[in-house]
């Protein structure tokens, strides 16, 4: 996908938060024991020694009253990083050693109005964004003029419409998950203007060598895409096709959302001032935006009768985007960072160089490579995004995605295979082997390399003996199982060599899956300390956009790894297991495809 990755996410959700107790891990005699994570739906006190030293703020544009604004509090000293995942909403505040001071949590409902559509109550995920900020701050022990920084990090390609002179919204947030576009997209992909569109992309390739073109060669459209499911809208909301014909309408990602109702400030959206705004890693994750020209894509907007004006303007990942009016916590907060949830995760890691390699395990698997200054494009599934921009520099990625990951673990979990996913590691080593069980995590089909959408989930291999130990190995094998996939696609496809990897995500504190996809891919994988990075990449451009912290070298300093997985034994133990998986995929595959 040429113009944009899947949105799914990585965070970890309240099931996934502790899958796996890696005191039972490999070298856990070395280092200390770690209390379990706990997912609260109401704020947690984080630790009560947070004092931080007073630092001159710089002198950045301020809205409101300047005695009363988080520019320059009396007390100055905490940063807010958000994170609006698919399952659950988290903030946590971070004084000046990255240490969490306090925090809060709460669930993401997701509707399901129609089968196969998935939608999200914008009023409802206002007020429990509004209600982490207020809790957490309060579980710090701290106060609102405090804080001197807001980052946020949101799940991608989930989107919504709305009035732009009211701000009434025509529509719940669409989810990435959404299917309701799925006959669009085939419909599309086979088309004969998609047929020219690859042939013209070869010729001009060969003749220009330009891999922009390259990429437009072998372009599909998903429906993870805002592309198609905004076209979609379009369509069928003869409210939303009016106020695009009187230019009276609005459209947003989540982030962009999120800014428009942090700053109340109508007359900025009708002049598109910038409080109407996305920032270049959520715009390159719609299928809407050209990451190789760094700007909306003029031909696929066009090609869809999607009008750019309804777009927000693109800025910086690290950029003052305004305050957050009074009203909301009696400060004007700066908002100075939007991101999505992967590109934060990344940038949380401090995988800041080349051939850095993010593996985030939650929800779903999302192997994230740093390619440097350049969009890098492979024919297997991995597809081209701006990690982040912030002045001059701009850093691009390489993902790959397996969407059933932590989602596997939930389901068993609700099948009473166990009581809790912290159990499921000692389960899995509990056991020589699965006993020839293989598991296929397909529920949403297969992504890279296959990219098979009608794939279906199985067990393989059942017989009397199997128990739900056997069960329960093969789900944790066959996640370890795609992350050697995924690992080999990039080696492969991408060509940069592998620097080094982390890992972040609810499943990577599953030490059986940590261990087996280490010595599958026969690298060293450090573990955080914690492991909620999404949160911790906006928190990190926050603190950078306002001089909380120096540089990138200081956020390096602070970074905390709890663990590094090493390989222990060789990938060709588990060879012929993993050939026997294969085979199961493949009886998996085009299972629902009616044709």
């Amino acid at each position: 996908d040429a113009f944009g990755a899947p949105g799914g996410t990585g965070e970890p959700g309240s099931k996934l938060d502790h899958l796996g107790d890696h005191r039972h891990a490999p070298h856990a005699a070395t280092r200390p024991r770690r209390a379990p994570r706990k997912l609260p739906r109401a704020a947690v006190t984080a630790g009560e020694a947070c004092g931080v030293e007073m630092s001159e703020l710089p002198n950045i544009r301020q809205r409101g009253n300047p005695k009363q604004s988080a520019w320059n509090p009396p007390h100055a000293g905490f940063v807010l990083g958000l994170d609006v995942g698919s399952s659950v909403i988290r903030c946590h505040v971070y004084d000046r050693a990255a240490r969490i001071c306090g925090s809060s949590a709460r669930k993401v409902e997701s509707l399901y109005p129609q089968a196969g559509w998935v939608e999200i109550d914008p009023d409802s995920l206002w007020v429990q964004f509004v209600a982490v900020i207020k809790e957490s701050v309060k579980a710090a022990g701290i106060e609102m003029n405090q804080i001197v920084g807001l980052g946020i990090a949101t799940q991608r390609a989930t989107f919504i419409t709305w009035n732009k002179k009211t701000g009434k919204h025509f529509h719940n947030f669409i989810s990435w998950q959404d299917l309701r576009a799925i006959d669009l997209v085939k419909s599309w992909n086979s088309s004969l203007i998609m047929k020219l569109i690859h042939s013209s992309g070869r010729v001009l390739h060969f003749l220009t060598r330009s891999k922009r073109f390259l990429a437009a060669s072998f372009f599909t459209f998903t429906t993870q895409h805002v592309s198609l499911r905004l076209a979609w809208i379009v369509q069928n909301l003869t409210e939303v096709k009016k106020a695009i014909e009187e230019e009276n309408c609005c459209f947003g990602t989540i982030d962009t959302w999120l800014l428009y109702k942090l700053t109340k400030d109508i007359i900025s959206i009708v002049n598109l001032g910038s409080e109407f705004a996305t920032d270049f890693s959520n715009a390159s994750s719609t299928g809407l935006f050209d990451p190789y020209e760094m700007c909306w894509s003029g031909f696929f907007t066009s090609l869809l009768s999607i009008p750019l004006t309804i777009l927000p303007p693109v800025r910086d990942t690290s950029h003052n985007f305004g305050s957050v009016d009074e009203e909301l916590f009696g400060v004007p907060i700066p908002i100075v960072a939007l991101v999505a949830d992967q590109q934060s995760a990344m940038f949380g890691e401090c995988c800041f160089q080349t051939g850095d390699v993010k593996l985030t395990m939650g929800t779903g698997t999302f192997l994230d490579i740093n390619t440097g200054n350049k969009p890098q494009q492979s024919f297997g599934g991995f597809y081209p995004l701006i990690g982040w921009k912030i002045g001059q520099e701009i850093v691009c990625l390489a993902e790959g995605n397996a969407g059933d990951t932590g989602s596997a673990i939930e389901w068993a979990q609700q099948l009473d295979l166990f009581t809790d996913a912290a159990e499921t590691e000692n389960m899995a080593k509990s056991l020589e082997d699965s006993e020839g069980v293989y598991f296929v995590p397909s529920f949403s089909g297969l992504q890279a390399p296959l990219n098979d959408p009608c794939a279906c989930a199985s067990f393989m291999g059942l017989k009397p003996s199997t128990n739900k130990y056997h069960l329960v190995r093969a789900i944790l094998e066959s996640i370890a199982f795609r992350n050697k996939q995924l690992y080999e696609m990039m080696q492969k496809e991408i060509h940069i060599p592998v620097r080094k990897i982390r890992a972040d995500g609810g499943v990577c504190n599953n030490s059986f899956v940590m261990q087996m996809t280490s010595d599958l891919i026969n690298e060293n994988i450090d573990r955080p300390v914690h492991v909620d990075m999404s949160c911790l990449g906006a928190a990190s451009l926050a603190g950078l956009a306002v001089g909380f912290w120096t540089d990138k070298e200081e956020l390096k300093k602070l970074r905390q790894t709890e663990m590094v997985f090493k390989p222990q034994k060789k990938w060709q133990e588990y060879e012929i297991s993993m050939e026997n998986w294969v085979k199961a995929v493949k009886r998996s595959m085009n299972w629902y495809n009616k044709t």
